[in-house]
């Protein structure tokens, strides 16, 4: 039960977090009211030179295809506050969301794997997660990634789907079994109930589930215990 107190709490705590428009219970937001992941306007702070290390990267990182800022912040809230262990992410990029995981991981003594189809992308981010220090719990998995999951083995604490939308119901179909119950999955571009309707009506119909969208565009979903 301790994922689950822990996400109450954090739902509790975040006064914006909304469902995707159009869902059940969905709202918009009145003028002047913060939106869910802006925060209190604070910079991240390191609490020593390994977090220092890894956040001076993630400044540098070439923001291509990346998550912004407040969403890396807030997959690391998730990994670290539930003790995940075993992360998977579909859609490397040049790491900086990785190096969000990192920071969580390295607290949990935990491990990423990562899957990029472009070579050019899985080499930046191989350098990028060289350079924070932090390749030596980071895996990354070059090619299509619809095949190469199948490579992999459960339980998996956490999952961040954030590549080719069309997709993302088979990366949820093949992944969520492996997923052990009381463990998270993550999809970013989840902006509405339109933006990727096979996806949305998978996480949202399916009795075993729990979504809530958060930070206006990353789709949270517990899979029930």
């Amino acid at each position: 039960m301790r994922t689950i107190a822990i996400l109450i709490g954090l739902f509790a705590l975040c006064a914006c977090a909304q469902t995707p428009q159009g869902y059940p219970g969905s709202r918009r937001m009145g003028p002047g009211r913060m939106g869910a992941g802006e925060g209190l306007g604070n910079d991240p702070v390191a609490r020593d030179e390994a977090e220092k290390r890894i956040l001076a990267t993630a400044a540098q990182v070439d923001r291509y295809l990346n998550v912004p800022e407040e969403d890396g912040r807030l997959i690391r809230l998730l990994v670290e506050s539930t003790g995940a262990k075993t992360a998977v992410e579909l859609g490397t990029s040049t790491g900086y969301s990785g190096l969000w995981f990192a920071l969580a991981l390295k607290a949990t003594g935990g491990h990423l794997t990562t899957f990029e189809y472009d070579a050019s992308r899985a080499r930046t981010a191989r350098e990028n997660f060289a350079r924070a220090g932090v390749d030596s719990f980071i895996t990354v998995v070059e090619g299509d990634a619809h095949e190469k999951v199948k490579s992999l083995k459960g339980p998996i604490d956490i999952v961040f789907i954030d590549a080719d939308k069309e997709g993302y119901l088979d990366y949820l179909k093949q992944l969520l079994p492996l997923v052990r119950p009381g463990g998270l999955i993550l999809a970013h571009n989840i902006t509405s109930r339109g933006s990727i309707p096979d996806y949305v009506e998978a996480v949202t119909t399916n009795p075993q589930l729990e979504t809530m969208l958060l930070n206006s565009q990353m789709a949270v979903t517990l899979k029930k215990r």
